[in-house]
Parts: structure tokens; sequence; C-alpha cells
């Protein structure tokens, strides 16, 4: 699997943008007040992509042979995925009034952007790694 390293690693980084692009749409309609952002083929579309979007994932540490729960950037990456989940879904539907959901929403664009770094550096402190000391 290793010799389509980086088929999968554009699959997986077209996937978060996907992913990341679909949320960022769909949670600015509905705080808006569009009813259609919260329609059936967008949350279906959102499954799919984020289907893929793990596949990748899961992939590439098997043809790495890298453990999340070992590696501390993949560990942070991994919990900030739950955090960005849950505010994503309070966001989009479950949070019970527009400031809950815009709070939400935008705590969750945060997550996105931290998850992103931490990424990108292979540091579980992102950009901040600076700071650190």
């Amino acid at each position: 699997m290793i010799a389509f390293y980086l088929q999968i690693k554009l699959v997986h980084v077209a996937a978060v943008l996907a992913s990341g692009g679909l949320f960022v749409v769909r949670g600015a309609l509905g705080l808006a007040g569009v009813r259609w952002a919260m329609a059936a083929p967008l949350r279906y579309l959102s499954y799919t992509i984020d289907t893929v979007l793990l596949t990748a994932a899961l992939m590439l540490l098997t043809a790495l042979k890298l453990n999340p729960l070992v590696v501390p950037w993949l560990s942070v990456k991994l919990v900030l995925l739950v955090v960005y989940v849950v505010l994503g879904s309070l966001a989009l539907k479950r949070a019970r009034t527009r400031r809950a959901r815009a709070l939400c929403y935008a705590a969750a664009l945060a997550t996105f952007a931290f998850m992103y770094f931490v990424a990108r550096t292979h540091h579980p402190l992102g950009l901040l790694q600076g700071l650190a000391g």
C-alpha cells in the first residue's frame, strides 16, 4: 500500500478540504435561516465525503504503520476530531438557540483550523509550538 502513499494522501487532503468547505457553507446557510442547507442530499454528500476522508486516513495509518495513540500529534488530531464532530453537530442542528449554534459554529471552525495546523506541522501544538518554548 505504501506504493500508493501519494495518491492516498492526495485523496485525504482533498476530502479534508471538501469536508471543511461543505461544513462552512452548510453552517453559514443554516445560521442565515436557509432550510435546504440541512436537506438530505447535502447531509448524504457530507457523509460520503467524511467516509472517504476516514478511509483514506486509515489507509495512511496502515501504509505508514502509525499508531495514533502513540504518535503525539496524531493523538491530538484524534481528540480534536471528536471535539470538531460534537461542535459541528451542535452548530448544525442540536444547539437550541441561534446564538448557541453560532458559538458552536465558530468553535468548530477554530477546531478544524487547529487540526489542520497540527497535521501540517506534525506537532501537537500546531502553529503554537513556538510558544511552548
